[in-house]
């Protein structure tokens, strides 16, 4: 794996809160990163791979620049946002009116599926303990059982909640 590859799938990682393992057991990294290539052009990719290289060590300092320096970015946010969307889903979305406005179209920005194993191998499938309907069925009788809920990637997501409200 060439090192641009890698920093993509490390810029994946922790887009998607998913491991590096569970990206590459798609087997859609090299497609996504040509797709991203594509639609936004390599000078952009390159800038948002440079601006996670540049992102402090891991912890509360990484999170928040991570926060403002890419997804907070008028350049690169909407294109992160993207990217988390493509991974999930295996669609590119068209990016907003207003990125394309401020930064001019790009002929290949429309919204489509970029393959037919990127919906199957979709990380919406894990994140909510299903299976794509038509693909990878569970196996008979499986829907008599109760669901199996995963427990949830990344960090300790209890201390991102805020405290309740007094009097509410």
């Amino acid at each position: 794996m060439n090192s641009r590859l890698e920093i993509f799938l490390g810029l994946s990682v922790e887009l998607t809160a998913f491991s590096h393992f569970d990206l590459l057991g798609t087997g859609l990294t090299e497609r996504y990163l040509a797709t991203l290539d594509k639609v936004v052009g390599g000078e952009i990719t390159d800038a948002l791979l440079a601006a996670f290289v540049a992102l402090p060590p891991e912890d509360e300092a990484r999170i928040r620049a991570m926060r403002t320096t890419i997804l907070g970015n008028e350049l690169l946010g909407d294109v992160a946002r993207a990217l988390i969307k493509l991974w999930y889903s295996g669609t590119w979305f068209e990016l907003p009116t207003a990125w394309t406005e401020r930064f001019g179209p790009r002929p290949a920005d429309t919204t489509f599926v970029v393959s037919p194993d990127a919906y199957v191998e979709g990380l919406l499938w894990k994140a909510i303990g299903a299976h794509p309907a038509g693909a990878k069925a569970p196996g008979f009788g499986s829907w008599a059982f109760p669901p199996k809920i995963p427990p949830l990637p990344g960090p300790d997501y209890q201390n991102l909640v805020p405290p309740p409200l007094n009097g509410l």
